[in-house]
Protein backbone atom coordinates (compact mmCIF):
# COMPACT_ATOMS: atom_id res chain seq x y z
CA UNK A 1 0.00 0.00 0.00
CA UNK A 2 1.28 3.40 -0.93
CA UNK A 3 -1.55 5.54 0.48
CA UNK A 4 -3.67 5.70 3.61
CA UNK A 5 -7.07 7.19 4.27
CA UNK A 6 -7.40 8.62 7.76
CA UNK A 7 -10.98 9.21 8.91
CA UNK A 8 -10.94 11.49 11.94
CA UNK A 9 -13.64 11.78 14.60
CA UNK A 10 -16.78 11.02 12.61
CA UNK A 11 -18.42 10.04 15.89
CA UNK A 12 -22.00 10.22 17.08
CA UNK A 13 -21.55 13.35 19.22
CA UNK A 14 -21.08 15.37 16.01
CA UNK A 15 -24.33 14.15 14.43
CA UNK A 16 -27.93 15.23 15.13
CA UNK A 17 -28.88 13.99 18.58
CA UNK A 18 -25.26 14.20 19.75
CA UNK A 19 -23.76 16.73 22.12
CA UNK A 20 -22.02 18.94 19.51
CA UNK A 21 -23.74 18.78 16.11
CA UNK A 22 -21.65 20.13 13.26
CA UNK A 23 -22.81 22.17 10.27
CA UNK A 24 -23.18 20.03 7.12
CA UNK A 25 -22.22 16.86 8.99
CA UNK A 26 -24.59 14.77 6.87
CA UNK A 27 -23.05 15.94 3.59
CA UNK A 28 -19.46 15.78 4.83
CA UNK A 29 -19.90 12.28 6.26
CA UNK A 30 -21.59 11.03 3.09
CA UNK A 31 -18.62 12.32 1.09
CA UNK A 32 -16.26 10.68 3.58
CA UNK A 33 -18.18 7.44 3.01
CA UNK A 34 -17.62 7.77 -0.75
CA UNK A 35 -13.89 8.24 -0.20
CA UNK A 36 -13.92 5.28 2.21
CA UNK A 37 -15.64 3.07 -0.39
CA UNK A 38 -13.07 4.15 -2.98
CA UNK A 39 -10.19 3.41 -0.60
CA UNK A 40 -11.53 -0.05 0.19
CA UNK A 41 -11.95 -0.85 -3.50
CA UNK A 42 -8.49 0.42 -4.47
CA UNK A 43 -6.16 -1.06 -1.86
CA UNK A 44 -5.72 2.11 0.18
CA UNK A 45 -5.07 1.45 3.85
CA UNK A 46 -7.93 2.71 6.02
CA UNK A 47 -7.36 4.05 9.53
CA UNK A 48 -10.22 5.30 11.68
CA UNK A 49 -9.38 7.73 14.48
CA UNK A 50 -11.79 8.38 17.32
CA UNK A 51 -11.55 10.84 20.18
CA UNK A 52 -12.18 10.12 23.85
CA UNK A 53 -11.99 12.89 26.42
CA UNK A 54 -9.78 12.32 29.44
CA UNK A 55 -12.20 14.41 31.57
CA UNK A 56 -15.26 13.02 33.30
CA UNK A 57 -18.46 14.91 32.46
CA UNK A 58 -16.79 16.12 29.25
CA UNK A 59 -18.84 18.35 26.95
CA UNK A 60 -18.39 15.76 24.19
CA UNK A 61 -16.71 12.43 23.52
CA UNK A 62 -17.06 11.37 27.13
CA UNK A 63 -15.51 7.94 27.59
CA UNK A 64 -18.06 5.14 27.71
CA UNK A 65 -20.87 7.11 26.05
CA UNK A 66 -22.57 6.48 22.70
CA UNK A 67 -21.18 9.83 21.52
CA UNK A 68 -17.71 8.29 21.18
CA UNK A 69 -18.90 5.58 18.78
CA UNK A 70 -17.87 5.99 15.13
CA UNK A 71 -21.00 6.86 13.18
CA UNK A 72 -22.51 4.10 11.04
CA UNK A 73 -22.00 6.08 7.82
CA UNK A 74 -18.26 5.27 8.01
CA UNK A 75 -18.42 2.14 10.16
CA UNK A 76 -15.03 0.41 10.36
CA UNK A 77 -14.61 -3.11 9.08
CA UNK A 78 -13.08 -5.61 11.51
CA UNK A 79 -9.92 -5.64 9.38
CA UNK A 80 -9.46 -1.85 9.63
CA UNK A 81 -7.38 -0.11 12.25
CA UNK A 82 -9.18 2.01 14.85
CA UNK A 83 -7.04 4.38 16.92
CA UNK A 84 -8.28 6.18 20.01
CA UNK A 85 -6.79 9.60 20.66
CA UNK A 86 -7.09 12.15 23.46
CA UNK A 87 -5.73 15.24 21.65
CA UNK A 88 -6.60 17.14 18.45
CA UNK A 89 -3.42 15.90 16.74
CA UNK A 90 -4.10 12.27 15.81
CA UNK A 91 -0.39 11.45 16.07
CA UNK A 92 0.06 12.72 19.66
CA UNK A 93 0.04 9.87 22.16
CA UNK A 94 -1.05 7.27 19.59
CA UNK A 95 0.53 4.62 17.39
CA UNK A 96 -0.61 6.26 14.14
CA UNK A 97 2.93 6.59 12.76
CA UNK A 98 3.56 2.90 13.46
CA UNK A 99 0.30 1.92 11.73
CA UNK A 100 1.30 3.94 8.66
CA UNK A 101 4.67 2.24 8.37
CA UNK A 102 6.31 3.21 5.07
CA UNK A 103 3.21 4.95 3.70
CA UNK A 104 3.91 8.62 2.97
CA UNK A 105 0.73 9.73 1.12
CA UNK A 106 -2.26 10.50 3.32
CA UNK A 107 -5.86 11.38 2.50
CA UNK A 108 -7.70 12.98 5.41
CA UNK A 109 -11.46 13.31 5.99
CA UNK A 110 -13.54 13.89 9.11
CA UNK A 111 -14.05 16.56 11.74
CA UNK A 112 -13.54 19.30 12.86
CA UNK A 113 -11.82 21.22 10.07
CA UNK A 114 -10.21 23.79 12.36
CA UNK A 115 -9.31 21.50 15.26
CA UNK A 116 -8.43 17.84 14.65
CA UNK A 117 -8.19 17.99 10.86
CA UNK A 118 -5.89 21.00 11.07
CA UNK A 119 -3.82 19.62 13.95
CA UNK A 120 -3.31 16.25 12.30
CA UNK A 121 -2.63 17.72 8.85
CA UNK A 122 -0.04 20.20 10.07
CA UNK A 123 1.78 17.60 12.13
CA UNK A 124 1.74 15.04 9.31
CA UNK A 125 3.13 17.59 6.85
CA UNK A 126 5.81 18.73 9.27
CA UNK A 127 7.09 15.19 9.78
CA UNK A 128 7.26 14.43 6.06
CA UNK A 129 3.91 13.07 4.91
CA UNK A 130 2.28 14.23 1.68
CA UNK A 131 -1.20 15.21 2.84
CA UNK A 132 -4.43 15.63 0.90
CA UNK A 133 -7.51 16.98 2.69
CA UNK A 134 -10.89 16.39 1.07
CA UNK A 135 -12.62 19.74 1.60
CA UNK A 136 -16.22 18.56 1.21
CA UNK A 137 -15.59 15.52 3.44
CA UNK A 138 -14.54 17.62 6.46
CA UNK A 139 -16.68 20.05 8.43
CA UNK A 140 -16.94 22.21 11.51
CA UNK A 141 -19.41 24.54 13.25
CA UNK A 142 -19.77 28.19 14.17
CA UNK A 143 -17.21 29.49 16.64
CA UNK A 144 -17.24 32.54 18.88
CA UNK A 145 -14.34 34.66 20.06
CA UNK A 146 -14.48 37.92 21.97
CA UNK A 147 -18.16 38.35 21.24
CA UNK A 148 -17.82 37.74 17.53
CA UNK A 149 -19.54 34.68 16.05
CA UNK A 150 -17.69 33.27 13.06
CA UNK A 151 -19.97 31.17 10.84
CA UNK A 152 -18.84 27.62 10.10
CA UNK A 153 -18.37 28.30 6.38
CA UNK A 154 -15.77 30.98 7.19
CA UNK A 155 -14.03 28.89 9.85
CA UNK A 156 -13.88 26.03 7.32
CA UNK A 157 -12.65 28.22 4.43
CA UNK A 158 -10.06 30.04 6.52
CA UNK A 159 -8.63 26.81 7.90
CA UNK A 160 -8.46 25.13 4.49
CA UNK A 161 -6.87 28.25 2.95
CA UNK A 162 -4.16 28.10 5.60
CA UNK A 163 -3.59 24.37 5.09
CA UNK A 164 -3.46 24.84 1.31
CA UNK A 165 -0.82 27.54 1.68
CA UNK A 166 1.81 25.31 3.21
CA UNK A 167 0.62 21.96 4.52
CA UNK A 168 -1.64 20.02 2.17
CA UNK A 169 -3.32 19.66 -1.16
CA UNK A 170 -7.00 20.51 -0.83
CA UNK A 171 -9.35 18.61 -3.14
CA UNK A 172 -13.02 17.67 -3.40
CA UNK A 173 -14.52 14.18 -3.20
CA UNK A 174 -14.92 14.06 -6.99
CA UNK A 175 -11.16 14.57 -7.35
CA UNK A 176 -10.50 11.40 -5.34
CA UNK A 177 -13.43 9.24 -6.42
CA UNK A 178 -13.17 9.31 -10.19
Amino acid sequence: MSKALIIIDLQNDYFPGGKFTLVNIKEASENAAKVLKYARENGIKVIHVRHESLKSNAPLFEKGTSGTIINSVVQPLESEVVITKNHPNSFLGTNLSDELGDIKDLIIVGAMTNICIQGTTRHASEIGYNVTVVSDAVTTRDFEFDGVVVPAKYVHASTLATLAFGYASIVKTEDIVY
